[in-house]
C-alpha cells in the first residue's frame, strides 16, 4: 500500500540539493572537454569530426545502452546507492581521460565517463517523483534538471579559469605518469573532486516508493515495460522523438560554442570559458524554472497537456535564433543573439521528465525514463555534436564554417521538433483523462 504522507519539504528539497549538486558536476565532467578542442587536436592529431565522436557518440554510446538495464535496477533497488556508484565511476574516467595518450584511448575514458552518468537520471527522477504531489513536481523536476546547465556554466568557468592558470604550463614528466600536457592535468583537476560528491549522495535518505501497481512488489519484467510502451505508442514516439530533437540546440551549443567563438570569433579559449559559463549560470536555470513554473500554471488553469504545450512555444521560438545567433561575424552581436537562444533551447528541459513520471506507474518510471534516455542522446548527440563536426569537415570543408554547421543543425531540428511534439498534444491529454494502466 502507498504511503499516505509525503516526506517533509526540508527532507525533500535537501534530497533535490544533492542531486543538483551531482548533475552539476556530471555536467563538469561531460563538457570541459569542449574547452580543450584546439590543444587536443593539436596534440592527437584529431579532426573535428574525430572530436564530435569524442563530445557525443563516445559518451552516449553506453551512456544511453546502459541506461535501460541501470534503470530497471532502480525500479528494485536504492536508488541512493546507485546513484553514488554512477558519480565515483564517472569521476574516476574523467580524471582517467587525463591518461589518455592516442584518439583510442580518449574514446575509451570517454565512454566510460558515459556510463557511470547513466545511473544518475533514472534513479533521481523516480526519487523526486517519491518526494514530491504532482501539483509540486514541476518545479522540483524545473530545479533538478537547471542543474545540467548549471553545471555547463561552471564547467566553463572553472575550465577558463583552468585554461588560463595553465596557460603557460607546457607539459611536465611527472613519476609514473609520464609526460602530462595542459589538457590532460585539466582533466584530474574537474574529475577527481566529484568522489566527495559520491560520499555526499549517500546522506540522502531513499524515499517511500508511490503509485505502485497493484501486486508488483519485486519491480515489473522489462517485457512488460515494453508491451506499455507499445500500448501508447504514438504518445511514447511525440515524447522521444520531439524532447529528443528538442535537446539538439543545446547540444550543440554546449559542444561547439567555445570552438566558435574562440577559432571564428577570435576569443581567447579562458574567455570563451568565461562568457559562456556566466551565461549559463544566467540564463539557463532561470529558464528551466520558468518552463516548469509555466507547465505548473498552465495545468492549474485546465491545461492537461501544459507539458508539451510549453515545449512547443519553445521550439517554435528557437528556430528564428537558430539562423542567425552563430552565422555572423560580429561578436557583440552574435553574443545577444546567443543568449535568447540558450535560454529557449532550456525551457523544455523539465517537461521530458515530468510527463514519464506523472504517467508511468512507479516499478517502470526509471525504466522508461532510461528508454528515454536512450532516445534522447542517440538523437541529440548524432544530430547534435557529431552531426556538426560531419558537416563541418565533409560538406562546407572548411573549419572556419563551424557556425554555420550549428546554425544548419539547429534550425532543421527544432521545427521537425515542434511538429511531432504537437501530434502528441490529443494523445497526452488522453492518457490524462484515461485511469492508470
Amino acid at each position: 500500500m502507498a504511503p499516505s504522507v509525503w516526506p517533509t519539504p526540508l527532507r525533500a528539497w535537501y534530497a533535490v540539493a544533492v542531486l543538483v549538486i551531482a548533475f552539476i558536476f556530471s555536467f563538469i565532467d561531460r563538457i570541459v572537454i569542449a574547452l580543450l578542442v584546439e590543444p587536443i587536436k593539436a596534440d592527437l592529431g584529431v579532426s573535428d569530426f574525430g572530436i564530435g565522436l569524442l563530445q557525443g557518440f563516445a559518451f552516449a554510446l553506453f551512456y544511453a545502452l546502459l541506461g535501460i538495464p541501470i534503470g530497471r535496477l532502480s525500479d528494485r533497488v536504492s536508488r541512493r546507492g546507485i546513484i553514488a556508484t554512477g558519480i565515483a565511476i564517472w569521476s574516476l574516467m574523467t580524471a582517467a581521460c587525463g591518461l589518455a595518450r592516442s584518439f583510442f584511448e580518449l574514446f575509451l575514458a570517454r565512454v566510460g565517463v558515459g556510463v557511470g552518468e547513466a545511473a544518475l537520471s533514472p534513479a533521481a527522477y523516480s526519487m523526486i517523483a517519491d518526494y514530491f504531489p504532482r501539483e509540486k513536481l514541476g518545479r522540483a523536476l524545473g530545479v533538478y534538471q537547471s542543474g545540467a546547465m548549471l553545471g555547463a556554466g561552471i564547467a566553463f568557468l572553472v575550465g577558463g579559469a583552468a585554461v588560463q592558470m595553465l596557460s603557460a604550463y607546457d607539459g611536465q614528466v611527472l613519476p609514473v605518469l609520464g609526460e602530462v600536457r595542459m589538457w590532460q592535468l585539466a582533466f584530474f583537476v574537474v574529475g577527481l573532486p566529484g568522489l566527495l560528491i559520491a560520499l555526499l549522495m549517500l546522506t540522502v535518505r531513499e524515499p517511500a516508493r508511490r503509485g505502485k501497481t497493484s501486486g508488483a512488489t519485486t519491480g515489473i519484467p522489462l517485457r512488460q515495460v515494453l508491451a506499455y510502451i507499445r500500448s501508447h505508442r504514438r504518445l511514447f514516439f511525440a515524447h522521444f522523438a520531439g524532447f529528443g530533437l528538442l535537446v539538439v540546440p543545446i547540444t550543440t551549443v554546449l559542444a561547439w560554442a567555445p570552438t566558435w567563438l574562440n577559432r571564428v570569433l577570435g576569443f581567447a579559449r579562458a574567455e570563451t570559458g568565461y562568457v559562456l559559463g556566466l551565461m549559463l549560470l544566467v540564463l539557463s536555470p532561470a529558464a528551466v524554472y520558468f518552463g516548469g513554473w509555466a507547465i505548473d500554471y498552465l495545468q492549474k488553469r485546465g491545461h492537461a497537456d501544459a507539458p508539451f504545450r510549453v515545449s512547443i512555444g519553445a521550439a517554435l521560438a528557437i528556430v528564428p535564433l537558430s539562423l542567425f545567433a552563430t552565422t555572423g561575424s560580429d561578436p557583440t552581436l552574435a553574443l545577444w543573439l546567443i543568449g535568447p537562444l540558450v535560454f529557449c533551447a532550456c525551457i523544455s528541459q523539465a517537461a521530458a521528465p515530468m510527463v514519464i513520471q506523472v504517467m508511468v506507474p512507479n516499478e517502470m518510471r526509471a525504466q522508461i525514463s532510461a528508454v528515454w534516455m536512450l532516445c534522447m542522446n542517440l538523437i541529440s548527440t548524432i544530430m547534435g555534436p557529431t552531426l556538426v563536426g560531419f558537416i563541418t569537415v565533409y560538406v562546407l570543408m572548411d573549419d572556419m564554417a563551424v557556425g554555420q554547421s550549428i546554425a544548419i543543425v539547429n534550425a532543421v531540428s527544432a521545427p521537425v521538433a515542434a511538429l511531432i511534439l504537437w501530434t502528441g498534444l490529443r494523445q497526452f491529454r488522453l492518457r490524462q483523462a484515461a485511469p492508470a494502466t
